[in-house]
């Protein structure tokens, strides 16, 4: 059961990441060189209905392996504990991944144009980093 569900979990933080990385580094470059918001719309067009499942399966899951690791979750608060700092650190990483893509969902996608390119790529290359970053707490349970 544990390994199926971590590989589930695996493969949807893939989607994420791997998503993420081509916005950030094959599709965004190009965008802000040409001042043309077009591409990036058209890729989180596409990417959004695999993506945004992924997350929530990457939410679901790791929320039930921290589970494993720590089953009471008054002990995720301990950060004394590696684990729990590492089931901590990785909730922080997930609110700031929520609260940018609120802020790019709510003010800035609606009125997207070249001007406010600039700030959506801000938004996308922290995204991806924290998606980076989600991937080395990973390897911290492990390691």
């Amino acid at each position: 059961m544990a390994g199926t569900l971590l590989f589930i979990h695996l493969t949807a933080a893939s989607i994420w990441v791997g998503g993420h990385l081509v916005l950030a580094i094959g599709v965004l470059p190009q965008a802000l060189q040409n001042h043309d918001p077009k591409p990036v719309q058209d890729f989180e067009h596409i990417y959004e209905r695999l993506g945004l499942p992924a997350l929530a399966v990457q939410l679901v899951t790791g929320l039930v392996l921290a589970h494993r690791l720590l089953p009471d979750r008054a002990t995720w608060a301990e950060w004394s504990n590696p684990v729990a700092r590492t089931i901590g650190l990785k909730l922080v990483c997930l609110t700031a991944t929520l609260a940018l893509a609120i802020h790019a969902r709510l003010w800035i996608v609606p009125s997207l144009n070249a001007d406010r390119l600039p700030l959506l790529g801000v938004h996308i290359v922290a995204v991806t980093a924290l998606a980076l970053v989600f991937v080395w707490l990973g390897v911290c349970f492990r390691y």
